[in-house]
Order: structure tokens, then C-alpha cells, then sequence
């Protein structure tokens, strides 16, 4: 059941320190043992322990984070949900994952704001039309909402959107997934984590896992800033720092991490009700439920883990946004930020098994893990639970960068989306 509040008891409790209202989750002390242990408290890590508690029937389930719930990628995006992949791999994987958005509020019965507003992607040139045009095709044989749109329905359809063809970057037209949008990133993680608490698990902040104990091959716990603590099933959810964790047990992953940044303007009332991309231009745009301008560019060039990037890369994507929107050239910057992402080598993420025996380790998303956020839990749970990978991401494993099996992306992934 909803607990409702009303304007006294929002300002009796604001007045009171908010000392008196019920928490949306526990804050549980760690338990010796757990059957699975999920490393990383974002939107990925506490998907996948609802879904494990949900799904594969694993009630003692702990979520380990050294930070605080939802405070690394998952708070730090710019919250675009889309499954328009070229390839069967991804486009199914993502299509799993609109599917589970499409009923999220209802299933965790918490408001995570999906709206379903729809995503442009332009072309600029005769290329960029050409891969439009295979990328729908291919999208339409796998059963994905995809059409081609003409300059001339965009016009219409965006008024703001500079169609001139006397532009620097001419648009000729675009790929449109109506079903595609936005969601609430913070409403996504705190859903996901009251849902799983709800259902047994425990949610553990401010532990930090600082190694994994490893026996004959198998996994028998991890070592914490607050004790060690046994288990023989660990799945690591840990965003750009997949690396790292992996190379504490002896893993090296093939991925780099960089900083990925966005920004949103001061609030203006409504003038852009869908999504807009533009790989060519480099950049991206939609606006928030409070009237920002929320707009993001591709990965700062260098490696590294600071969520602060380099100010040359927000530059760009102001030049390439008042390219396409000319009016938005007198708007305020309100704030900026960075988030860490891992990018693998073909742009596809790693959902797999590894050579040590019960550790699982799901990372590589690059820049497009939120849109993944409900598939991603899904498919890695049922990896976690059976020691298997699901159909959906059994070509997503480790072994792939040794096969040559690589699923290439790069060019659906777009300009950081």
C-alpha cells in the first residue's frame, strides 16, 4: 500500500528531522552468509537482486555498496530508454528490457516515471541514411516499434529543430522508436531497492568490498571494509569500476573506463516533448519533468575514474545542440556532472560467467547501461541463479573477445545513447 502524506505531515516531519517516518528499506547489519551476494548498489545491482528474490526464489540475498544507494552511474545519466539496436544480440536484450520498463511502476509499485515520448535519432547525410534505413529494417525483423521519418515530419513534429537545408549539419531525416523515452533515474534505484528489501533482501551501505575469497577455484565469500562475509555466488554490478574488482580476483577484462559527461539548463516551460540524437552533430537532448534541458555528448578521450570530465567535451555539445536548436543559444547552464563508464571493445556489455567457479560479473555497458537497467537484473539473476547464461545474454559472455564472436555497436550505441 501507498503511504500518502499530507502538508502538515510533511512540514511536522521536515520540522522533526523526518526522525518519525518509516524507512523505504532497512539498514540491516551483515549477516555471516548469504546464497548470493550482489556487489554494487546501483539500478543494475538491485535489479538483480529483486529479480533473484523474485524470480529465482533466492531469499537471502545481500546487496553490498561502498557508497550509498544509487549514487555512482545510475544518478549520473541522462535517463534514455530506447532498444533500437542493429544487431539480434543487443536489440533483443534491450527490446527484454523496454518490455519490463513498460510495466515497472506497477510491478515494484513505485512511480519510476517512465515516459514513453519517443526517440529521434537524425542523419545528416546519405550514409547516415543508409544506416538509418538498415538499422529500422533490421529492428522491424526483430519485432521493435522503428519507421523512418522524413526533414519535412520533422519539422513538424519538433518546431524548434533547425530542418533548414542551408544548416551546417542538414538534416535529412531520422529514425523514430515511438515507444522509446524517458525515466526517472533516483526513482529507478530507490523502486528497485524498497521492492527487494520488501522481499528479504538486504541492502548494505557504506561497505566496501576489498577483495574475494577464493578457493580451488571457487568463490567462497568477499572481504568488506565491515568483516568478511561468506558466500558461493558473487555477481559484480560495479559500473566503470568492473576492472578493478575483477583484477582482485585475478580476472583482467578487456575494458576501458572513461568519464562520461552531461549537463541541464536553468528550467523553461515546456518546448521539447520527445528525445532528439544526433551521432553526426554530437549530441543529445530531451527535457526533464522540472523543465531542464538535459543534454549529454559522447566520452571524454581519456582514461580515468574521476566523475569530473574535461570542459572541451561539454564545449562540443553546446556547439552541437544550438546547431540544432538555434534558440536554445541564450539559455543558462544550470549544472554539470560526470559519471564513470566501461567500455568494452565491440560497445556491448558483459554479462557472464568467469573462470572462477560462482563469480558472475556483469559490467561493460559504456554509455548505455541505463536504458538496460529491469533486462539487465533480469538476464543476470537467472545467470546468477542457474549457473547459466539465458538465451538473452549468452552471446554477452567473456568468451566472445577469445572466439571473435564480437557484436558491434558502435554505430547503434550513437553518440553516447
Amino acid at each position: 500500500m501507498v503511504q500518502r502524506y499530507s502538508a502538515f505531515s510533511l512540514v511536522k516531519n521536515a520540522l522533526s528531522g523526518n526522525q518519525k517516518w518509516q524507512r523505504a528499506w532497512r539498514d540491516p547489519e551483515p549477516k555471516p552468509h548469504y546464497d548470493a551476494i550482489v556487489v554494487g548498489g546501483g539500478g543494475h545491482g538491485l535489479a538483480t537482486a529483486y529479480y533473484l528474490a523474485k524470480e529465482q526464489g533466492l531469499k537471502n540475498v545481500a546487496v553490498l555498496e561502498k557508497g550509498w544507494v544509487g549514487g555512482g552511474n545510475t544518478g549520473r545519466n541522462t535517463t534514455i530508454v530506447r532498444s533500437n539496436y542493429l544487431w539480434t544480440e543487443s536489440s533483443l536484450l534491450y527490446e527484454k528490457a523496454m518490455q519490463l520498463w513498460e510495466g515497472l511502476s506497477a510491478d515494484i509499485n513505485y512511480n519510476v516515471m517512465f515516459s514513453q515520448r519517443g526517440v529521434y535519432n537524425l542523419g545528416h547525410s546519405l550514409q547516415d541514411m543508409r544506416d538509418i534505413e538498415r538499422r529500422v529494417a533490421a529492428n522491424r525483423l526483430n519485432g521493435i516499434d522503428a519507421q523512418m521519418v522524413s526533414a519535412k515530419t520533422l519539422a513538424h513534429a519538433i518546431p524548434g529543430l533547425n530542418t533548414s537545408p542551408s544548416a551546417r549539419y542538414p538534416i535529412l531525416g531520422a529514425s523514430y522508436q515511438p515507444r522509446a523515452g524517458v525515466a526517472r533515474h533516483d526513482a529507478v534505484a530507490w523502486g528497485f531497492a524498497r521492492a527487494a528489501d520488501a522481499l528479504g533482501v538486504d541492502i548494505i551501505q557504506q561497505c566496501e568490498v576489498t577483495g574475494f575469497d577464493i578457493k580451488s577455484g571457487q568463490v567462497t565469500g568477499v572481504q568488506t571494509t565491515r568483516g568478511p562475509i561468506a558466500s558461493n555466488r558473487v555477481g559484480v554490478v560495479t559500473a566503470g569500476h568492473a576492472s578493478v574488482m575483477a583484477e582482485k580476483a585475478g580476472i583482467r577484462l578487456p575494458l576501458e573506463s572513461h568519464p562520461l559527461q552531461a549537463f541541464v539548463s536553468e528550467p523553461l516551460k515546456p518546448v521539447l516533448d520527445t528525445v532528439v540524437m544526433s551521432n553526426a552533430v554530437h549530441g543529445y537532448i530531451s527535457q526533464s519533468d522540472k523543465g531542464e534541458l538535459v543534454i549529454g555528448a559522447g566520452i571524454d578521450g581519456y582514461l580515468g575514474y574521476g566523475q569530473r570530465g574535461s570542459f572541451s567535451t561539454i564545449e562540443h555539445a553546446v556547439q552541437a545542440i544550438v546547431e540544432l536548436f538555434p534558440q536554445f543559444s541564450r539559455v543558462r547552464m544550470l549544472r554539470m556532472w560526470g559519471g564513470i563508464v566501461d567500455v568494452s571493445p565491440d560497445a556491448c556489455p558483459i554479462i557472464s560467467k568467469t573462470p572462477v567457479n560462482g563469480l558472475y560479473f556483469n559490467c561493460g555497458w559504456g554509455t548505455g547501461g541505463f536504458k538496460a537497467t529491469p533486462g539487465s537484473g533480469w538476464v543476470f539473476a537467472h545467470t546468477m541463479a542457474h549457473d547459466k547464461a539465458h538465451a538473452l545474454n549468452e552471446a554477452f559472455s567473456l568468451g566472445r573477445f577469445e572466439s571473435g564472436a564480437l557484436i558491434d555497436e558502435h554505430g547503434a550505441a550513437a553518440v553516447a545513447h
